[in-house]
């Protein structure tokens, strides 16, 4: 399952660095994005970066903080439910912004760059990994793809909506699935989230994962 992981989010990162090439996010690079407060520009540069990040984090040394497990990061992370805002989406937008500032073809290289070094996954010991905008915690290097791969392909989709194509297929769907499943049974309860997906005339109003 490890290995699947790393290969459905190199396939993932393959298919991000494919819509940002698609003329449609030139087209409206200025315009503001599916997301409130958050432009294309900005919501590219933010799709970008899960990927450009990988790279990085596994040049790094591995971190000191506590490891934790990954549905223990998303009970920790800032975000969710969070407002617009919030400084930690503030600062989430800024930083997508700043990522895009020299336009889309010089993230799409950025991101195609990176790609090229995603083969170094299949060989990477699994080990502590932390992105750095989290808190005094780590997770695996594995689980830390997961997270990877959660949001590059929340984001594909937040991205073709915006821009106006169709959302591509989503490598690792399942997984991303069946891992936002597990989080919404932590924030909403079991019971909500069965009723969410099998009872439509008694479901709560919203099982969402984040």
């Amino acid at each position: 399952m490890l290995q699947v992981i790393r290969d459905e989010f190199v396939a993932a990162a393959q298919v991000a660095a494919e819509l940002l090439r698609d003329p449609a996010v030139a087209k409206n690079w200025g315009e503001p994005s599916a997301l409130a407060e958050f432009g294309v520009a900005g919501l590219a540069g933010h799709l970008g970066y899960q990927v450009i990040a990988v790279p990085e984090i596994l040049d790094a040394p591995a971190p000191a903080e506590e490891k934790v497990d990954v549905l223990t990061h998303f009970q920790r992370v800032p975000w969710i439910g969070a407002d617009v805002h919030d400084e930690f989406n503030v600062r989430v937008r800024d930083g997508g912004e700043k990522l895009a500032a020299d336009g889309p073809d010089a993230l799409v290289q950025r991101v195609d760059q990176a790609v090229e070094q995603l083969d170094r996954l299949a060989d990477a010991p699994d080990r502590p990994a932390r992105m750095p905008s989290w808190g005094p915690w780590s997770v695996s290097l594995d689980e830390l793809i997961l997270t990877r791969l959660i949001e590059v392909t929340v984001h594909v989709d937040d991205l073709a909506i915006s821009v106006g194509v169709p959302t591509p297929t989503l490598p690792g769907i399942d997984i991303v699935a069946s891992t936002l499943a597990k989080i919404a049974v932590r924030r909403h309860g079991e019971v909500a989230v069965l009723r969410g997906l099998s009872r439509s005339e008694r479901a709560p109003l919203s099982i969402s994962a984040f």
